[in-house]
């Protein structure tokens, strides 16, 4: 029987760790946490200094007894759960929990799943950190305050069930105020002028920029008027050496935001596929703000650089941690075995794994050395001069293996190399073959993606590695926020072009301001966001939030107690709600009156209802109901018009008929749709049912059709409420709106009436199952 019990937090973990532990150590998990606060209680008691009351949820009871029995056999418990502070806290509850006793109790960490690690952590093991608990403890009754006092003010002021959260509120913020940047930016045009100048005695041809861009087509007319009876020569040549260095190793949002830029990935994707390569031993500890790498990682990335590329490669570099708040002196994210360059996997875990093993490779690598040369073109009757440039690479470095993306150029190539200029000399003439003036426009602010968004939180010091990814999963399921795409509009530019002498004037087309899987505020995003920042202003503030995590820091550190920093927020937090709270405000929040129906005279106003953004027509004041309508998809509270609101109320609307039925168009709880005779039809979004005729309408009742016909099998003339329909999961009878299956190895095709009728009986009268229901005694 095992003399030793090692409990770690997740199953694949223990797996992994049983391989290299002897027969003398039994590994189980604890699935996560074993106690929290209950999910509908405020759970916290604020007369007994804060203190947490914790419970155990009914389906880790059985988990939990299973794990004191095997404690109290054990000669030793090893707590192996993770060492941030998440994981300490685990190690905690575990040791609570399970009345564990000191003497047969060590706490052991590691910051990869390997033999060693594993080895190294059982020969030095310490006590669990209670200021790590403490900190974890903190942020845990920090936030249920915040949650459970916020929300009902919510549910009271603007609708029931939304929910606030102290960092989740920024993230939104930070979403709503870059949407409002982007609806008050202004557009400006300016020329953007490009020559293709050819050097005197030679045929090689120079593509050269104009220094500074020309505000308005009558300022680029003129210049290219100008370029026509100008004699071009060369001016300054300067050629200087270039040096670019590689990024240091992942942490944890470096890692979200390259996985998302080079890979698609979203933040909670590669966390989860994180996870799986450190709890297979692939990895380091995946949640991590160090970018340290430890000297023996860096003894074994030396020699694979040098075994495997070139000792000419190889520039061993220590980093340093420079991010707000950094915590827990873990190293970088890196491959636990350098020398393996492909796993076996999914495909998922191996993309992820190439990234990791090159950033990690590529960090210990030479610079990349670069020889730029700039020659600057003067124009004989203009101040402006154009300017050339080549760069070519002279010794690739770590490019060989790894260059960084940026949110600018998600596909940036891992080389980038403008070319080499043909020979030029001061003085020389040069003749424009060609120049262009094209019409520009300066671009709106970008929208966030979840990589910008958690690059700003962590600038910004809000949050931490363990709840970046948590954080953007949850506005979006809050619905605060949604990964939309806004469609592009299509735009003409002017080009203004001088070729053999000539001037000549064309219009070209392109698409503009079409974003996709960016993050876009909802309606009810954009008015809880409002609301907050005018009621709790403290909430909301970055530096608050900020200081809050750094607060976090020093109780981890032991510098302060974890009561005292949430006595401080809530003394100031309790009253500011029990203020807000008794407000009586004229409206609900977001509430905005558009005008009055030019028809009945009745106000019209626009809302969020329990349900989403609706119009209302006619007030609530009165004997008679208002009439609502919600609006469409592409439609916003903060937008929306009186004539566009009053449009929605003219639904149903008739567009013709077909077939001898009136085809009608109007708008229910799962958006717009047709309507012939008992027919339904949903609208698609190129569609909209103000605008939609009656062609189109007809096009979408035959293909529904058309479909229908598909899914019908068998009908029978003399039981027409009996048909065997074709279904998602095979061939079914479909009889008085109840479904029965059809027996294995049946014919549908070859099914009679008499067949049908005997297998609805058959089913009809089978005994129901009953699920037996274990009864437990009280104790």
């Amino acid at each position: 029987m095992p003399k030793n019990l090692v409990i770690v937090e997740s199953p694949a973990k223990a797996k992994t760790i049983e391989k290299f532990l002897g027969d003398d150590f039994k590994v189980m998990s604890s699935y996560g946490h074993i106690r929290d606060l209950h999910k509908k209680d405020f759970s916290i008691d604020i007369a007994k200094g804060y203190a947490p009351i914790y419970e155990i949820p009914a389906e880790k009871k059985e988990l939990v007894a299973g794990l004191k029995r095997e404690a109290k056999k054990a000669d030793m418990v090893w707590l192996a759960s993770d060492e941030d502070r998440e994981g300490e806290a685990i190690a905690w509850h575990l040791y609570e929990v399970l009345g564990l006793d000191p003497a047969r109790t060590k706490r052991i960490v590691f910051h990869e799943i390997t033999k060693n690690a594993i080895l190294n952590a059982i020969e030095h093991p310490r006590d669990i950190d209670i200021n790590l608990v403490d900190a974890q403890q903190a942020r845990r009754v920090l936030d249920r305050i915040v949650g459970f006092e916020l929300s009902p003010v919510l549910w009271k002021k603007i609708k029931p069930a939304l929910s606030a959260g102290r960092v989740q509120s920024v993230a939104v913020r930070l979403i709503v105020e870059r949407e409002k940047e982007i609806a008050a930016f202004r557009s400006e045009e300016y020329y953007r002028v490009v020559a293709q100048m050819q050097p005197q005695g030679s045929d090689a041809r120079v593509s050269a920029e104009l220094s500074q861009r020309l505000p308005d087509e009558n300022a680029a007319h003129r210049f290219v008027a100008d370029c026509a009876s100008a004699s071009f020569t060369v001016g300054d040549i300067t050629v200087k050496p270039v040096k670019r260095s590689p990024a240091p190793p992942f942490t944890t949002s470096t890692l979200q935001q390259e996985a998302a830029r080079k890979l698609g990935f979203t933040v909670s994707q590669t966390m989860m596929v994180a996870q799986k390569l450190y709890e297979s031993g692939l990895i380091t500890y995946m949640r991590t703000d160090s970018l340290n790498l430890s000297s023996l990682a860096i003894a074994t990335i030396s020699k694979e650089i040098k075994e495997s590329i070139g000792d000419e490669y190889l520039h061993i570099r220590k980093y340093h941690t420079s991010s707000k708040g950094a915590q827990e002196a873990h190293e970088a994210i890196r491959p636990t075995n350098i020398a393996l360059h492909d796993i076996s996997g999914g495909a998922q875990e191996k993309k992820l794994y190439a990234l990791i093993w090159k950033r990690t490779i590529a960090s210990q690598m030479a610079d990349a050395l670069m020889e730029r040369t700039n020659v600057d073109i003067n124009i004989s009757n203009r101040p402006e001069h154009f300017t050339a440039t080549g760069e070519v690479i002279k010794f690739d470095g770590f490019l060989k293996v790894y260059m960084e993306s940026t949110d600018d150029d998600s596909s940036a190539p891992d080389t980038r190399e403008e070319g080499l200029l043909p020979a030029m000399n001061t003085s020389m003439a040069m003749t424009a073959m060609e120049v262009t003036a094209t019409q520009r426009f300066t671009q709106q602010p970008p929208r966030y993606t979840e990589a910008s968004l958690v690059k700003k939180l962590e600038e910004l010091g809000i949050g931490r590695p363990s709840t970046y990814a948590p954080t953007i999963s949850t506005i979006q399921n809050r619905e605060y926020v949604a990964k939309g795409e806004k469609k592009g509009e299509q735009r003409n530019f002017k080009i203004i072009t001088l070729k053999n002498g000539k001037i000549s004037d064309k219009t070209g087309s392109e698409s503009t301001g079409m974003d996709k899987g960016k993050l876009i505020p909802t309606d009810t995003g954009v008015i809880v966001n409002d609301f907050l920042q005018q009621y709790f202003p403290s909430i909301m503030d970055y530096n608050f939030t900020a200081h809050i995590e750094e607060e976090f820091d020093e109780v981890a550190e032991g510098k302060m107690r974890w009561t005292d920093s949430i006595d401080k927020f809530y003394t100031k937090f309790h009253p500011n709600v029990t203020e807000v709270s008794s407000l009586r405000l004229e409206h609900k929040v977001g509430e905005r009156l558009l005008g009055s129906d030019p028809k009945t005279g009745k106000p019209v106003s626009v809302k969020i209802g329990r349900f989403g953004p609706l119009v209302q027509l006619g007030s609530t004041d009165g004997d008679e109901k208002p009439q609502f309508a919600s609006l469409l998809k592409d439609q916003s509270v903060s937008t929306i018009t009186l004539d566009e609101a009053l449009k929605l109320f003219e639904m149903p609307r008739t567009l013709g008929d077909f077939e001898d039925a009136t085809v009608t168009v109007a708008i229910g709880r799962f958006g717009p749709y047709v309507k012939h005779g008992s027919s339904f039809v949903s609208i698609p979004k190129e569609l909209t049912p103000q605008t939609i005729t009656l062609d189109e309408a007809i096009a979408l009742i035959l293909a529904k059709r058309e479909d229908d016909a598909k899914k019908v099998v068998k009908t029978f003339d003399d039981d027409p409420d009996m048909q065997v329909l074709n279904g998602r999961y095979g061939v079914y009878i479909s009889y008085h709106k109840k479904n029965y299956k059809i027996p294995r190895g049946t014919n549908a095709d070859a099914l009679t009436l008499e067949d049908c009728l005997k297998i609805v009986a058959n089913e009809a009268n089978a005994p129901k199952k009953t699920t037996r229901t274990r009864k437990t005694t009280k104790k």
